[in-house]
């Protein structure tokens, strides 16, 4: 690695290397796990016929919205770290370390929740292949595979880049093969006759349904962000970061479009509301066995096993690092930045990471997989997806003279667009969830990180128990910088090599 001197940014230890394409391919794979196989039903159900196909269109373009937002704080600055990064740099001004501590904080709940409802996925399909398994079996089996990516992630993980091409590969096949096998025997009659009153916005169900099914939709559509976290890796991140961003999301709709539209024409809807139904929980098993035959199900059934294990363990492997970050740069408790005394990883994080996964896991297979989205996205709507929105407009007036290489389009339409998508999903959350109480759930994980902060900062003597410490980071790298990048208004941006 680069030695920190040389680093144009100061994120000592980080090189340069990571071209517009595979920042593209980097999202795209954290996007594109699990998810899509799991999350039609839901949809269906969400929307009570085929006009699911509006949770997906939804979904995208509050991701397109959002992904704007991210674009903007990511290329002005695209350091190690994230969203940490830009709400530190918002908010420092007023409330010193408590969003980005937040942050960490909330995030320590819903990724591992996210990692948890892959593995959800893992024994949604593992039952296709038995189809007797029984409900105890199935949860050892789950507990079985988190322990098992974490015992792998103990260790040094030299090989990641092979370890994600793999998975993008798997990953691929197996939507190509669901898509193709499903247009093979397209029925449009299947897919689009719709029930009665299946589009009347002016009813209270139908926004219901809308607000589920965006919340699925986002959830599929999460990942979009990936590389903002990679900001020091990605070559010209003023250009190639906000391309990756959007690139990521337009061809993750295409894919998703193809294969909603297509299992639509294969399958009857109401099978997927059937629980009794292989339809219900392993939808793409069930369109391979009606078009090609059991034997092509199973072997694209261990194609999604395969790509369940593996965004589990990527998953596991990026959000353990977050919290060992954010204690190295002193906005978070000082034992989560001890790395393993030979192997180098954190310790204290993935530890932490694969216990809350474990209790996620064991949550959503005794409510359902719907209800653990609803918690998960609850969970990172208040700091992640609100404080972000807030943090484009601060910034704005608290640092004009920060360099902007990328300035949102239609600034602000696109951060009010995805104020109310945010607030749509979480104001209907507990209506979707009925007994559940994501909405309390969320706001007490969020209160308690609100005294956590407390009593760390009184520990390190930090506000409010000390001086508000004010450090414009990407200000003074401006100040120092003679050459800096050009930059790329308000309008598209044209495609770079990679």
């Amino acid at each position: 690695m680069a030695d920190g001197a040389n680093e144009p940014d100061g994120q000592a230890g980080f090189v340069r290397r990571i071209g517009l394409f595979q920042a593209t391919a980097i999202n795209m794979s954290q996007m594109c796990g699990i998810g899509p196989f799991v999350t039609i039903p839901l949809m269906v159900a969400a929307f009570g016929g085929p006009q699911a196909v509006i949770g997906f269109l939804a979904g995208a373009v509050l991701a397109l919205a959002d992904g704007l937002v991210w674009a903007e704080l990511g290329a002005a600055m695209p350091g190690a770290g994230g969203s940490y990064v830009y709400l530190r740099e918002a908010f420092q001004y007023r409330t010193g370390r408590l969003m980005p501590f937040l942050f960490v904080w909330t995030s320590m709940l819903y990724l591992p929740l996210g990692m948890a409802s892959g593995v959800m996925g893992f024994i949604q399909y593992l039952g296709y292949l038995r189809p007797g398994m029984g409900q105890l079996e199935g949860d050892l089996t789950g507990l079985a595979l988190i322990v098992l990516v974490v015992a792998l992630l103990w260790g040094r993980v030299e090989k990641l880049a092979r370890i994600n091409a793999v998975m993008w590969c798997v990953m691929i096949a197996a939507v190509a093969l669901v898509i193709v096998a499903a247009y093979t025997h397209f029925s449009p009659d299947r897919a689009f006759t719709y029930p009665a009153h299946a589009f009347e916005p002016g009813s209270d169900h139908f926004w219901t349904g809308f607000a589920a099914g965006l919340t699925i939709g986002i959830y599929d559509y999460g990942g979009y962000w990936t590389t903002a976290y990679m900001g020091a890796e990605i070559k010209n991140p003023g250009r190639n970061l906000p391309r990756s961003i959007i690139w990521s999301i337009l061809g993750i709709m295409t894919i998703y479009l193809l294969l909603q539209v297509g299992t639509l024409g294969v399958v009857d809807w109401h099978d997927m509301l059937d629980p009794g139904n292989i339809a219900s929980t392993s939808v793409a098993s069930a369109v391979m066995e009606k078009t090609w035959g059991k034997g092509a199900a199973d072997a694209v059934t261990v194609l999604i096993l395969v790509t369940a294990v593996a965004s589990v363990f990527t998953g596991l492997l990026g959000a353990s690092r977050i919290p060992y970050n954010a204690a190295r740069e002193k906005v978070f408790f000082r034992p989560f930045g001890t790395l393993h005394p030979r192997h180098r990883f954190p310790v204290l994080g993935l530890l932490t990471m694969g216990a809350i996964g474990c209790a996620g896991f064991l949550i959503g297979r005794h409510t359902d997989l719907a209800t653990l989205i609803q918690l998960l996205t609850t969970v990172m709507v208040l700091v992640q997806a609100l404080g972000q929105i807030a943090a484009v407009t601060v910034l704005r007036r608290r640092q004009p003279r920060l360099r902007r290489p990328y300035r949102m389009w239609l600034y602000p339409l696109p951060s009010l667009v995805a104020l109310v998508g945010w607030l749509v999903i979480y104001g209907y959350a507990d209506r979707n969830s009925p007994g559940r109480h994501p909405i309390e759930w969320s706001l007490a994980w969020f209160a308690a990180g609100c005294v956590a902060f407390l009593g760390w900062a009184r520990y390190e003597r930090i506000w409010p128990f000390g001086p508000r410490e004010i450090r414009e980071e990407f200000l003074e790298r401006d100040a120092g910088d003679p050459a800096p990048e050009p930059d790329a208004g308000a309008g598209p941006v044209e495609p770079t090599p990679a």
